[in-house]
C-alpha cells in the first residue's frame, strides 16, 4: 500500500481540517477592530490560519467567546502547515476589578451596619 496522495486530495484534507478547527475555535485574538479565530493554543503562544492572519506583532487581546482572558505582547514566530504561529513575550491575565494599591486585611469588616 502506498502513502502517496495526489495534490488535490492533500489540499482537500487540509481545507477540511482548517474548517473543522475554525468551527471548534472559541478563542479569538483582537487587534484594534480586527478579530481572528485562534486555531491552536498552547502555553507559549497560539496559531492562526495563515491565509487570514497578517504578521501580527505587538499588543493583542485574547478572548474566550465574549470573556476577555488576557492582554498579550506577541511576535510572529513561524509559518508551519498552513498555520502562522505566534509566541508570547508577555501575557497578562485580564481582571474585572482594579488592582489595589494596599494590602487588604483578611479580618477587616466588609460593610458597616447601622442601627
Amino acid at each position: 500500500m502506498t502513502t502517496f496522495l495526489p495534490k488535490e486530495v492533500r489540499e482537500g484534507l487540509e481545507t477540511a481540517r482548517k474548517r473543522d478547527l475554525k468551527r471548534k475555535a472559541r478563542l479569538r485574538v483582537a487587534v484594534g477592530d480586527a478579530v481572528f479565530p485562534v486555531l491552536e493554543f498552547r502555553a507559549g503562544g497560539f496559531a492562526l490560519d495563515i491565509d487570514n492572519a497578517p504578521k501580527l506583532r505587538g499588543l493583542v487581546d485574547l478572548y474566550d467567546g465574549a470573556r476577555h482572558l488576557s492582554q498579550c505582547l506577541i511576535v510572529a514566530a513561524e509559518a508551519e502547515g498552513g498555520l502562522m504561529r505566534y509566541e508570547f513575550k508577555r501575557s497578562t491575565a485580564a481582571t474585572d476589578t482594579a488592582p489595589l494599591d494596599f494590602a487588604r486585611d483578611e479580618t477587616a469588616p466588609v460593610a458597616l451596619l447601622r442601627r
